[in-house]
């Protein structure tokens, strides 16, 4: 009996020893080294063992662990691994904070210098996209289409070719949309414009995209009415290794893609080099294409004070394209039905595809940055750049280019068009009909050319005096733009006449590299600068920003004026504008905060404003454009959810917008917009296998007045008025009414699953506000596209393969095949029968394998 009794005292020690080695609680919190910002989806655990979790929106992470020594492996995407040696004791254990290091080389110094903002901090609407995020879900899409669930973003593919994507903010285009990369804009000097296709390679080399919805918190006088998009490249990888990357999808689309750094070598130096080739048939007709990305950055830790870092990437590319609407009815008559492309023929054997159909680009950036700590609270970032770009779009001309042309905006073909039975164009007849004129060719393709040379200084001073952040800074930009049109085929013709150049005999004969119809060159000096003062608390937050702008113009023509005309290269013609903005952002608890922010800038008119009727005549009437907004905002963010809601009002005041007929010119002046709205996104994510996100964005986005312009002929002789009747038009080309809600599981460990259901509706088609001079138009709103509904969705997972880790992700865009209309242009009728569309694409996939090492 008392051997029996030993035995069970024996046994349930044992058992409550055992029970208390694996029932002890592990806390603590996971943070950035530099910023102190919690990492949200962290991951710990004891190593060797599958015990672990994730850490929660708040950084925090619980689990049970066994007592005594272990070692905690603590890691993140974009961080350094760090593994920590702890003894678990019974009972809850509070660990420290761990901080871990970010894996790039100056990538905090990046941020400082593109204003990258700070949730509950930096009062202003943000919305952050992870690496991790753009690796799962990008897939096939374009660029801008990974921002698509983010509150008051409208992002289509347009026509759907490689690199034609889109992007509006609010209802407003990337003309008001203030994009940087690594704190450098990249909106053209000229127009404001941003095309995607330069950037086509990005996301390979894209670590982090921060939106910034509003003013912002750019310190820059940036045009960003809608908001600001920081895009933030890798740098050079503080570890040593690499990755290899093979895709496919479909139509034939492929993706060979690589990654190799050295690490911060003993010497000081870092090096990383990327690069990737895409190619692929095109979900529509004819829009194959080639396209490269290419990224090298060198660093250099020259001691704890200074880094020095070189970064050039550039993303050469060709396609074809389609440029082309439809009538409804035309894209249910063909037989290829929204996969349809008009613009194309066969010469020769290939796929040819005619004007406005074919770009080819390339923009490399190249930059040196340098960081300097002067001392514990004074650095100075500054960052010289230059960018050569080259390439254009495709164009035909001449006489008869109406044989390889269709009308705009119906795409319905002239009655001179000429067509293979198959409706094709029909090159071959073109090229005969070429070789027998007397005259020369009649129809020809050019190259549309842009190309220019742009050189940038910005440098950032930041000092600190406890509480305070003071910032101030210079912004200056040269940039000089060559545009001309350049013959690449005569098309069986012997030469071609043109009489544009005054400074060439009319009768020359021009041949294949020659340039016609025009050749001038824009260029626009920028100087600027910048001031801000930030007052940061334990539970409070506050910024004032101003900054001063003088933007100059230049044209010179050299086909419209005489070599020997003084007035060949016109004057510089300044224009001073400037910003003020402030916010307030306001810590409740450790879990609430509301801000709010204002702002007001002038913004100087784009170039195309500034010269009239394509010469070198100064348009003296043209206004700065101006933009006062405000916002208020509130943020909820718990252990396992949190919420986001704004409340914003911009009214765009004057915009600049003139209409050249013939000789007649005219400036509408007064043309004003209120772009307002609610916005609400929220997380949920109640332990480490699930992860749900929602958003909502409602606009009431209108123009407000209707104007009278002022018309006057080339001669500036007063030719009358007209009216625009604007008064309540709903703005074009967004939806005023997104949402979304994406869905992300782990079904087992590393195996990861998620779908993201996109809404789109009240979205009015496209249309110059300046072409509603018809009294019977008044408050007559352009047709509204029934709205829609896209699910997109993935799959990830991680595993070893040969001893390296490997991911395997793959994504099916479209899932459920919905068929549905993304662009439109405003018909006669104002209808679905009379406006011609651009469907979007249907269901698409592509499969993709990363391999690190």
């Amino acid at each position: 009996m008392r051997k029996f009794t030993t035995a069970a005292l024996l046994m349930v020690s044992m058992f409550f020893i055992a029970a208390g080695s694996y029932a002890q609680t592990v806390k603590g919190l996971i943070a950035d080294e530099e910023s102190g910002e919690p990492l949200i989806g962290a991951t710990i655990v004891v190593k060797g063992t599958s015990m672990g979790t994730a850490t929660n929106l708040d950084g925090t992470y619980v689990f049970d662990a066994k007592t005594g020594k272990q070692t905690l492996v603590v890691s993140y995407v974009g961080y350094i691994k760090k593994e920590i040696d702890v003894t678990i004791k019974s009972g809850d254990n509070n660990l420290e904070t761990i901080t871990l290091k970010s894996n790039a080389i100056g990538l905090q110094e990046i941020k400082i210098v593109s204003s990258f903002a700070r949730d509950r901090q930096t009062p202003v609407a943000i919305s952050t996209i992870k690496p991790q995020v753009i690796e799962e879900k990008i897939g096939t899409k374009e660029f801008p289409e990974i921002l698509k669930s983010t509150p008051s973003v409208y992002a289509t593919k347009r026509g759907g070719g490689y690199g034609d994507g889109r992007i509006n903010l609010r209802g407003f285009d990337s003309n008001n949309i203030g994009v940087l990369i690594n704190g450098v804009p990249i909106n053209d000097m000229e127009s404001g414009k941003v095309y995607w296709s330069n950037w086509s390679g990005l996301s390979d080399v894209t670590r982090t995209m921060q939106v910034q919805r509003g003013l912002g918190a750019s310190k820059l006088a940036l045009s960003s009415v809608g908001g600001t998009i920081n895009i933030l490249t890798k740098t050079t990888d503080a570890q040593k290794g690499g990755s290899i990357y093979g895709g496919m999808g479909y139509n034939g689309y492929a993706k060979k893609a690589f990654t190799v750094s050295t690490g911060l070598m003993d010497n000081g130096f870092a090096v990383t080099l990327s690069g990737s080739m895409t190619t692929g048939d095109g979900y529509a007709k004819a829009t194959n294409f080639e396209a490269y990305s290419y990224f090298v950055n060198v660093s250099k830790q020259i001691n704890k004070n200074h880094i020095l870092s070189f970064t050039a990437f550039g993303a050469p590319q060709w396609h074809n394209q389609r440029s082309s609407y439809h009538l409804v009815q035309d894209w249910r008559d063909y037989s290829d039905g929204i996969r349809h492309n008009s613009d194309y023929g066969i010469k020769g054997g290939e796929i040819y595809n005619t004007g406005y159909a074919y770009n080819e680009y390339h923009k490399p950036q190249i930059s040196l940055n340098h960081f300097w700590k002067i001392n514990e609270t004074t650095n100075l970032s500054t960052a010289a750049y230059v960018s050569f770009s080259s390439g254009g779009g495709r164009r035909a001309e001449g006489p008869e280019s109406h044989w390889m042309k269709f009308q705009y905006p119906t795409g319905a073909p002239y009655s001179d068009t000429k067509l293979t039975d198959d409706n094709l164009i029909d090159y071959d007849a073109i090229m005969e009909a070429n070789a027998s004129s007397l005259t020369g060719s009649q129809a020809i393709m050019g190259l549309s050319v842009n190309r220019h040379d742009w050189y940038g200084l910005l440098s950032t001073l930041n000092k600190d005096f406890e509480n305070l952040k003071v910032t101030v800074g210079l912004d200056g930009r040269y940039y000089k733009g060559y545009h001309y049109k350049e013959i690449t085929d005569l098309m069986g013709g012997e030469y071609y006449l043109d009489a544009a150049n005054h400074n060439r005999p009319n009768g020359t004969p021009l041949h294949e590299g020659d340039k016609f119809s025009y050749y001038n060159i824009g260029e626009v000096l920028w100087e600027g600068l910048f001031t801000q003062a930030e007052y940061v608390k334990d539970n409070y937050s506050a910024f004032l920003s101003g900054s001063l702008s003088n933007t100059s113009y230049r044209r010179t023509d050299y086909f419209n004026y005489l070599d020997s005309d003084s007035d060949q290269v016109s004057d510089w013609v300044n224009f001073v504008a400037y910003s003020v903005k402030g916010g307030f952002n306001y810590n409740f608890t450790e879990t609430s905060n509301v801000f709010v922010n204002a702002g007001y800038f002038t913004r100087a008119p784009y170039f195309r404003y500034v010269f009239k009727n394509y010469r070198n005549d100064v348009n003296d009437d043209v206004k700065h454009e101006r933009a006062l907004s405000t916002e208020l905002g509130y943020g909820y963010k718990s252990k396992f959810f949190n919420v986001n809601f704004s409340v914003y009002r911009t009214e765009w005041l004057d915009k600049a917008v003139t209409r050249s007929i013939g000789d007649v010119f005219a400036n509408l002046t007064g043309l004003n917009a209120i772009h307002q709205g609610v916005e609400l996104e929220a997380r949920y994510h109640p332990n480490n296998k699930l992860n749900v996100k929602g958003m909502v964005s409602v606009g009431d986005w209108k123009w407000s007045d209707n104007v009278i312009a002022d018309i006057y002929d080339q001669n500036q002789v007063f030719q009358g008025q007209a009216t625009v009747y604007a008064k309540d038009l709903h703005v074009g080309d967004a939806a005023q009414t997104t949402a979304s809600i994406s869905v992300d599981y782990e079904v087992f460990k590393n195996f990861k699953v998620g779908a993201t259901l996109n809404h789109f509706s009240d979205l009015y088609a496209s249309f110059d506000i300046e072409n509603r001079t018809s009294e019977s138009q008044e408050g007559v709103d352009a047709w509204e596209l029934p709205s829609y509904q896209v699910v997109d969705s993935y799959i990830r997972y991680k595993f070893k393969l040969a001893g390296f880790d490997a991911s395997l992700v793959g994504n099916v865009d479209n899932l459920l095949d919905v068929e549905y209309i993304a662009d439109a242009i405003d018909g006669t009728n104002h209808d679905v029968m009379s406006s011609p569309v651009f469907y979007g694409f249907g269901r698409t996939w592509s499969i993709g394998l990363k391999v690190k090492f």
